[in-house]
């Protein structure tokens, strides 16, 4: 089961957890006008629901904190 992190609540802890992780996606649901960001490590998959607007903006911090893996899934 993923563990799912409320965004904007719990965005330092994704953060951290991202950094561990193996890789990260990034995964739009344009009609729902959402995006999912989900990062596996070796033991969960940590996933957070943002804004699509606000969807770039987190991504680029992502890749500056340390998930340089980050794969966009279409």
């Amino acid at each position: 089961m993923p563990v799912e992190l409320k965004y904007p609540d719990q965005w330092d802890e994704f953060k951290e957890k991202a950094k561990k992780a193996r890789e990260c996606r990034l995964v739009r649901k344009e009609k729902q006008g959402t995006a999912k960001i989900k990062a596996r490590t070796k033991r969960y998959l940590y996933t957070v629901k943002v804004p699509i607007d606000e969807a770039d903006g987190l991504v680029k911090e992502l890749r500056d904190q340390g998930c340089e893996n980050l794969v966009e899934v279409k």
